[in-house]
Order: structure tokens, then sequence, then C-alpha cells
């Protein structure tokens, strides 16, 4: 079985794919960059890590492994255990094992899985056609320097220009500027008169509102509760689900079911084969939500599974 390429197709749709009993391949999305040194531009991808310690099923393998290979979902996980025992055989003898496209698996010293992630593919979809390309350097005129260097080898000098004196044309720009002084200062008395004229009437006009108003008040004597109203919104992309219905009134009954064991249970929409999903909640954060799904199929549902959406 070729584990690896089911692994790369969901890697594409999903931020952490787990192999049960083995480990979990995770993405981060790196944004686009540009190298100074060398003038090339990244564009915005998923880097891969590997993360040991999230080795629970949570059935997105598994359940995807049974619709590609038309199979029960009980024989895709014996499929999976038996592959990663042959996995974890080969790691023990001292062999890599290179998963196509996703990246190399060793062991270190201490026993530990080391992983070095393959770069030939970029599964973040929004960068889809982007690739590296490296650009030819930014030639800037430097126009300033220029100019001085000019000025430095020719100096610019600059002669007054000589003209005759005319005595009379003196009297004539004392005049006009007594002129204009008169001008702004009959302009300026008419200015503060209309501002004084307005300040008057707008202070009539206050004391006419206040007037109003206190003849228009009343007191309820019987003043309505206010009501505090609390929304408890869930977010996230992980979702532990308790069964999809053909029937969404059977849906609804499940999910009042659930709240009523304290769960905060809802309805997320229809999936592609048309039934109705139930979830027991919904977290940010893969930890969260495995350790919620631990414990619902210790107590309560050992059918529950976790699914990974983000939902519009």
């Amino acid at each position: 079985m070729q584990l690896e390429t089911y692994i790369s197709d969901l890697l594409y749709r999903y931020d952490c794919v787990a192999i049960p009993e083995f480990g979990a391949f995770l993405t981060n999305r790196v944004s686009a960059k540009v190298h100074e040194t060398t003038n090339s531009f990244y564009p915005p991808k998923k880097v891969l890590s590997f993360n040991e310690q999230l080795q629970h099923n949570d059935g997105l393998l598994s359940s995807y492994i049974a619709e590609v290979e038309k199979i029960p979902y009980e024989v895709a996980v014996q499929k999976i255990s038996k592959h990663v025992k042959s996995i974890k055989s080969y790691l023990v003898e001292g062999e890599t094992i290179t998963f196509q496209n996703i990246g190399d698996l060793m062991l270190n010293n201490e026993g530990k899985i080391i992983f070095e992630p393959s770069y030939h593919i970029n599964y973040l979809t929004d960068a889809f056609g982007l690739t590296q390309f490296v650009s030819p350097s930014v030639s800037r005129e430097a126009h300033k320097e220029k100019v001085e260097a000019i000025e430095k080898v020719i100096p610019l000098t600059i002669t007054p220009e000589k003209r005759k004196s005319r005595p009379y044309l003196k009297y004539a720009a004392i005049a006009v500027v007594a002129l204009t002084l008169g001008g702004f200062a009959a302009s300026n008395y008419y200015v503060n008169q209309i501002e004084s004229q307005n300040k008057i009437a707008q202070e009539k006009a206050n004391e006419q509102l206040d007037t109003k108003v206190q003849e228009a008040t009343f007191v309820i004597s019987n003043p309505l509760p206010a009501a505090t109203l609390t929304v408890d919104k869930q977010v996230g992309i992980y979702h532990i689900v308790a069964g999809a219905y053909r029937v969404e009134a059977n849906s609804d009954k499940k999910v009042k079911q659930l709240q009523d064991l304290g769960f905060k249970a809802r309805t997320i929409g229809e999936n592609k084969y048309g039934l109705h999903e139930v979830v027991y909640s919904t977290f940010d954060t893969a930890e969260e939500a495995l350790k919620e799904l631990r414990q619902i199929r210790i107590n309560h549902n050992p059918d529950a599974w976790l699914l990974v959406k983000e939902l519009n």
C-alpha cells in the first residue's frame, strides 16, 4: 500500500494528517519571502513537520483509504496498522524511510524519529502555479548626486539686475498698502458684528429649547429590566463528529440529547453524501480536539471521530 500517496493527497486539504500508532504530519503556512542577496522571490507555502506524539486514530486517513480503495473502514485500519509495523521495523534496523513528496524519516541515537521534509511540492493550494524566480537588480539613477557634481565643475553665479530709481512708484505702493489695511479693518469689524448677533440668537434658541424639554419631561414608573444575552460561538476547524443523519429532524434530536449531557453540540451542515453531521464540539487546536476525542471514546461513544474542516 502506497501510504505516502494518500497522506500527500490529504495534506493539500488538511493541516494535520495522523497515522495511527505512529505520528502525524503537520503543515504550517509561511508567507512569501524575498532574499535580498540573491534577489530570489519565494511564493507562500506550507512547511511540513512531524509530531511523534500524535498517534491517535482521528479517522481521517482510515476513512480516506476506505473510500478510495472501496473497502470497509475496519479493513483500512488493519492495513494501516500492518504498514506501520513494517515501517517501525525498518527504522529500528537503522534504515531511512522515504515518503515520496513528503520527506525522510529516521531514528536518532535516543530512539526518536527525525523528519527531514521534502521541498519538491508546495501543498498550499492558494499558491498553485506560483514558482520561485530570480529578478535582476534594479538600478536607480542618483540624479541629485549628478547635479551636485555638475555644480562643482560649473559654478553658477547670479548677477543682480540694475534698475533706474522711480520715486513715484514708492508712494503708489504706500497708498495701496494703506487702502488694504483699511479694508481689512472694516471687514474684521463687520465679521465681529455678525458673530455677535449669531451668538445672541443662539443663546435665545437654547433657552427656548430648554423650556420645551422641561415641559415634555416624563418619568417611567416601572422600567423594563435590562436583558443580557450571552452567545457562545464556537470557532475552529477541528470537529468531533457524533454522527450523520439523512433526516434533518433526527440530527436536531441528537443535538438536543448531547446538549442535555453537557456537550456543546451542534450541526455543521451537510457532507458530500447529503447527510446532516452532528458534532460534540469544535476546537482551535488539534491537541485540544484529540484530548477531548479520547475522553468521548472512553466514556461515551467509541465510534466518534475527528473531522478537520473549515466551515463557511
